[in-house]
């Protein structure tokens, strides 16, 4: 069980963002703590992606405030949200095809040795390292990421927002295309990054991989927040009425 008791890795407060005198979100409020997955849910347009890009650092947000461990912080871009240990993982994996998992783990912060070298054997032993606590079935080590599966791509990007101590991860999709074993392969990364105390959003089309992966769903509609349920309290009926109706289930609404 998460523990909700102290206080939150991060609080998004009353959030809005407009574009174009259309609110994209409207005084939207969510939280994650320590060890949790919480699903962010929504048709497209919904403003799940907005609102997660002002803690990205992708959008500035118009109002609202942004709490991490408890302070505020401002959050201007993605150097800003990487200082407090903010990374995103897009569906895109932003990996660079043609090099091997160590070069796509230290890319453009590669390891040099005294000579201003890069050091290509201490990255490999780094990446090895990290990898054995989150992957430990991972072998391709000397391939280009191009020649790995789906699953063990989403292991090198996420192993690189750990080596970099991410404590809050955003994660867009990770299991779309991707078959049933993939899909395990992401879920049990999942729950290893809970277990060391992550925090993880999760941006969610699929209610069936939110009720397997996250604790809390936030389900967002029309730029405003439905409401945000514990998953093991809700059905998969209960979360799509969410979203289809914009209203919390009936049992849950007081």
């Amino acid at each position: 069980m998460v523990d909700r008791t102290g206080t939150p890795l991060v609080e998004l407060r009353d959030i809005s963002i407009s574009f174009g005198g259309i609110k994209a979100v409207d005084h939207v409020t969510v939280d994650l703590y320590p060890g949790e997955v919480v699903g962010l849910l929504g048709h497209n347009g919904a403003g799940k992606s907005t609102l997660i890009k002002c803690l990205s650092g992708a959008y500035r947000k118009d109002s609202g405030q942004i709490f991490i461990n408890g302070k505020e912080v401002e959050i201007n871009d993605p150097r800003d949200a990487r200082a407090h240990n903010i990374e995103t993982i897009y569906q895109t994996l932003a990996l660079a095809d043609n090099l091997d998992a160590a070069s796509n783990l230290f890319l453009g912060r590669e390891l040099v040795n005294r000579f201003g070298f890069v050091d290509e054997s201490k990255m490999e032993a780094e990446t090895r390292k990290i990898m054995g606590r989150l992957n430990p079935n991972f072998r391709k080590f000397n391939v280009p990421v191009n020649a790995l599966s789906g699953g063990q791509r989403q292991s090198v990007a996420i192993a690189r927002a750990v080596y970099f101590n991410a404590r809050i991860l955003i994660m867009d999709e990770p299991t779309a295309a991707l078959g049933p074993h993939e899909t395990q392969m992401v879920a049990e990364l999942i729950q290893e990054l809970k277990a060391q105390g992550l925090g993880i959003f999760l941006i969610e089309h699929d209610i069936h991989n939110v009720m397997k992966l996250c604790d809390r769903a936030s389900v967002m509609k029309n730029g405003q927040l439905v409401g945000t349920v514990n998953v093991d309290e809700v059905t998969d009926d209960d979360i799509l009425g969410m979203i289809i109706l914009g209203k919390k289930p009936q049992h849950l609404a007081a």
